[in-house]
């Protein structure tokens, strides 16, 4: 008989079966995460450059506003929308206060916070989606070794079974039942070890972006420290 894969798997037991799909469907599901985030990923670089390049050449925060909107793949841009709500919110309340002299610098430097913990906020929710689906590459990566091993084992306790019932131990009647388990093994760790390769590479890209985005957000906060808030 011809070595190959597809026929041992079709002889394989239930069980085998059964584990061969389970790695299948995470084989399926991993890899269509990767994709996505391949794809994700690069609109993010190039979005992310054209918005910073746009933004820096903006007269002022209104104009860089109105062209946030055409970059939604753009991290920064989702930043600077969320802080710029909140500028403005609170442009309106200082305007309130001011009329009534009622402003002081512990409520200048209040608002100020109020600032910083709604991009904070912004960014904690940018990341948090760019690393969705991540964590399922991480268990695919360190779950499916141990279920082509549970495969494996059972195919051998089944090759044992047939040995015990044919009364033979001969490589004729071992081999075929060894080799089918062993199948399950190598899928398990075809489908493990891109999976991690990939959560390794994604995740160093994900760091990256959020050191970037801390970055803009830092000088976005200076920005309007500088140039709106220090203004009395």
């Amino acid at each position: 008989m011809q070595f190959s894969i597809t026929t041992m798997i079709m002889h394989a037991g239930p069980v085998g079966q059964l584990v061969m799909l389970a790695l299948l469907c995470f084989s399926i599901a991993s890899w269509a995460i990767v994709i996505r985030k391949i794809l994700l990923y690069r609109k993010v670089r190039k979005q992310r450059d054209e918005f910073l390049e746009a933004f820096w050449a903006s007269s002022n925060l209104s104009e860089a506003r109105k062209s946030a909107d055409e970059f939604d793949f753009s991290p920064e841009a989702s930043v600077f929308i969320s802080g710029f709500a909140e500028l403005q919110k609170i442009n309106k309340i200082r305007a309130k206060k001011e009329k009534d002299g009622a402003e002081t610098l512990d409520m200048q430097l209040a608002t100020m916070d109020n600032l910083k913990r709604a991009v904070r906020k912004a960014e904690a929710q940018v990341i948090g989606e760019l690393g969705s689906s991540l964590p399922f590459l991480a268990t695919t990566g360190s779950a499916t070794p141990f279920v082509g091993l549970f495969g494996t084992v059972w195919g051998i306790m089944a090759s044992f079974h047939d040995i015990g019932q044919r009364g033979s131990a001969s490589l004729t009647v071992v081999a075929p039942g060894i080799s089918e388990a062993l199948v399950a093994t190598a899928t398990g760790l075809a489908v493990a070890i891109p999976a991690v390769i990939f959560y390794n590479y994604f995740s160093n890209r994900l760091e990256e972006i959020n050191s970037e985005v801390r970055n803009f957000s830092t000088d976005f906060l200076n920005l309007v420290e500088r140039d709106f808030l220090s203004r009395v």
